[in-house]
C-alpha cells in the first residue's frame, strides 16, 4: 500500500514539532537534531520536516511504497508522465536507505518516489539530487542526457534508457 510523502523545510524544528505533534495528535516516530517525521496512518502520509538550510516551505512531494513491485510500478508511471527523472537507485537520506527516484511537475515541484530498504545513523546526501533540483525549479531541460553524478532519464528526449 502506498504512502502519501510530504516533506517541509523549517526554521524552528522544535517549535514545528511541538505545531505539528499537536496538530496529529502524536510524537514524531523519528526525531533527530536537525529532522522529525511521522508515520501516519490517518491520514495515510509519511510527514517529515527538516532545518538543514533550505527555504521554509514544503519542499517537496512524494510516494512511499511497501514493496519492489509497487516500486517498479510507480517508475513505470513517472515514464509515462514524460516528465524529467533522476534515477538514483539505492541511496541514504533522510536517516533512512532506501531506492529512489525524483521528478518534477510542471511547475517545478518536486516529487520523489521510494521503498525505504533500512535506517541509517547519518542523514546521507543528496549530490545529484542538487544539480536535478536546480534544473526543474528553473524549469531546465536541457540536461537531458547530458554526464551528470547520476543518471538521469527525460522521457521526452531519452526515451528507452533505463536503469534497472
Amino acid at each position: 500500500m502506498k504512502r502519501l510523502h510530504v516533506h517541509v523545510s523549517v526554521d524552528d524544528l522544535a517549535g514545528s514539532i511541538r505545531f505539528y505533534s499537536a496538530l496529529f495528535g502524536s510524537a514524531p516516530t523519528i526525531a533527530k537534531p536537525d529532522y522529525a517525521k511521522w508515520m501516519l496512518d490517518d491520514p495515510r502520509v509519511n510527514f517529515a520536516i527538516s532545518s538543514r538550510g533550505g527555504e521554509a516551505g514544503v519542499d517537496h512531494l512524494g510516494i512511499e511504497v511497501e514493496t519492489a513491485e509497487e516500486l517498479k510500478e510507480v517508475y513505470q508511471r513517472l515514464q509515462q508522465a514524460e516528465g524529467p527523472v533522476l534515477q538514483e537507485g539505492a541511496t541514504t537520506c533522510c536517516y533512512a536507505k532506501s531506492e529512489k527516484a525524483w521528478t518534477s511537475d510542471p511547475q517545478g515541484l518536486l516529487w520523489e518516489s521510494f521503498l525505504t530498504t533500512g535506517e541509517s545513523t547519518i542523514y546521507g546526501d543528496d549530490v545529484a539530487l542538487a544539480g536535478f533540483r536546480a534544473s526543474a525549479v528553473k524549469g531546465e531541460s536541457s540536461a537531458c542526457c547530458g554526464a551528470k553524478p547520476a543518471p538521469v532519464i527525460e522521457a521526452a528526449c531519452c526515451s528507452g534508457a533505463q536503469n534497472d
